[in-house]
């Protein structure tokens, strides 16, 4: 019996209370997170074309296109996530942003709201405003916004749910 360690009867029970202080520790954290702050979460989503004409100097030259997403990143803060997608099929729009409602918003009846020709600071500011104050089916756009929403066929509407 050379080389058994008299401590391998306690093994088994030393690893599955180690299992078990991880298990308690993983639990523990989810408890926390489902705690903390869901703004994100519960918060309107702009998806930001940067396909093949939108984000691209020479379809709309004199734009910041690499700044405009981190400015309305910053200029909403948490009221809505902020992403780029690849191209969004309706590059006659250049540069495109969708404006998806949150939850509630969606629950009061707020729909996707497709923005074309988003090529300056003072749109991106309006954008902002409205997303601050709750965005599609909550709030009422500023008037200024009419003339940059579009409606887009439905093919196109329905990828961009997948």
């Amino acid at each position: 019996m050379a080389g058994v360690s008299p401590c391998w009867p306690t093994a088994p029970r030393t690893i599955g209370r180690m299992i078990s202080n991880a298990d308690r520790r993983a639990s523990e954290a989810r408890r926390a997170a489902s705690r903390a702050p869901r703004a994100a979460a519960a918060a309107c989503k702009v998806t930001v074309c940067r396909g093949c004409c939108c984000g691209d100097a020479r379809k709309v030259p004199g734009v910041d296109h690499a700044g405009q997403i981190a400015r309305l990143r910053e200029a909403v803060g948490t009221s809505a996530a902020v992403r780029a997608s690849d191209c969004l099929d309706v590059c006659d729009q250049a540069n495109v942003m969708v404006v998806q409602p949150s939850p509630q918003g969606r629950a009061a009846g707020g729909r996707p709201v497709w923005l074309g020709l988003v090529n300056d600071d003072d749109a991106l500011a309006d954008i902002a405003s409205w997303l601050r104050a709750g965005g599609p089916g909550i709030a009422e756009p500023p008037g200024v916004l009419d003339l940059y929403a579009f409606t887009v066929s439905r093919r196109v509407r329905e990828a961009l749910e997948d």
